[in-house]
């Protein structure tokens, strides 16, 4: 039995703590124990909690907590942790560190979930013995930016419950609840309100769409710390009669389904699980021309691409896409065949099985 130390600082639920979940529920009982560390207040930790596995708590102030790093030296030696798997900075410098000062030097591993440039190296070419992307750009980054040997960095690509993310299952949608009418097209998004996420491109190309097509109806799934200034702009720009903002959803597969496009407008972006989802659901797909989203998305086939931070070409292509059923058709049929081929979950997991089970070899030999 190997056990595996997750540790997350994060308080927030994004696409990074949605994957860390599926990695510690999708480990086979057999051959693993996962427990994750997490803030006392996380919401991580409450979900896992809820899918009836292991959770232990450690504050974690800033980059070096000397009580955190005990706290979890102390995680290691009483779990006997083989392997350690850091996914944010702060528990990524502390649990680094309580594993190279532990007795039992645990092999670490380093998920690298985001796009965004970084200046220190030293946490992924000294503190991780292997580092872990999301999507192949940001490995690329990696190894040709900053050094770090390609021999010690992975791609392992985020994978999508295809059996929860079903189109072809009894869902259903969100029109009644939010009042649509059952012939007004939707398009919108579901993402945390970060300033990243661009959704202030898809409120400025709006009124553009409306005009197209004045029935249409802009939905925005989500909550986070830009809720205000989306808020703002959509009052300064007169579209509110139009825009449904129903908040934080659990079921975002019924968000989904009641969506006809689904925009994806990042500004940056390492790989994209939204898109993913909503190509599982056989949703027609507008998303940026950034980071790893090039992986994912194949232009005119299994979705379309945009120009950053330009709301005329996000505009023009959802106005495309609403104005033909039929090409939709065509571009989710082939997003929901090609997420079946390669970003299964159950392949994510595999992979990362594969890892732990070669570290593990190492750590003992």
């Amino acid at each position: 039995m190997i056990t595996i130390l997750h540790t997350e600082s994060s308080l927030g639920w994004g696409g990074q703590e949605k994957r860390t979940v599926r990695e510690l529920l999708g480990l086979s009982c057999d051959s693993f124990r996962p427990i994750l560390a997490c803030q006392p207040e996380s919401r991580i930790g409450d979900e896992t909690r809820k899918r009836q596995l292991r959770v232990e708590t450690v504050r974690m102030r800033g980059n070096f907590d000397p009580l955190a790093v005990a706290r979890l030296l102390w995680m290691i030696h009483h779990y006997s942790v083989d392997i350690v798997h850091t996914h944010s900075s702060a528990d990524s410098w502390m649990a680094s560190t309580a594993a190279k000062i532990s007795p039992r030097r645990p092999k670490v591993v380093r998920t690298r979930h985001l796009n965004a440039s970084f200046n220190i190296r030293l946490i992924y070419s000294f503190m991780a013995d292997r580092v872990v992307t999301v999507g192949g750009s940001t490995r690329q980054y990696m190894i040709r930016e900053k050094g770090i040997p390609a021999e010690k960095v992975m791609t392992i690509p985020t994978g999508i419950d295809l059996s929860v993310f079903n189109a072809d299952g009894d869902q259903g949608d969100l029109r009644q609840e939010l009042g649509i009418p059952s012939q007004a097209p939707v398009f919108g998004t579901v993402s945390v309100f970060r300033r990243l996420k661009g959704h202030q491109v898809l409120l400025e190309a709006t009124p553009k769409i409306l005009r197209a097509i004045p029935e249409a109806r802009l939905l925005l799934a989500g909550e986070g710390p830009q809720e205000r200034n989306i808020r703002n702009k959509i009052e300064e720009l007169g579209i509110g009669r139009s825009v449904l903002m129903p908040g934080f959803r659990e079921d975002v597969p019924r968000v989904l389904n009641t969506m006809d496009v689904f925009v994806f407008p990042s500004l940056q972006e390492a790989l994209g699980t939204a898109i993913l989802e909503a190509l599982a659901m056989r949703r027609a797909v507008v998303a940026s021309r950034v980071g790893g989203i090039p992986e994912i998305i194949e232009d005119g086939k299994t979705g379309f691409f945009i120009n950053p931070e330009n709301p005329t070409d996000v505009a023009e292509k959802v106005i495309r896409l609403l104005k033909n059923p039929e090409l939709r058709r065509q571009v989710g049929d082939q997003g929901r065949r090609f997420v079946e081929a390669h970003y299964d979950h159950r392949l994510m997991v595999r992979r990362l099985e594969n890892l732990y089970r070669e570290l593990e070899e190492r750590r003992r030999s």
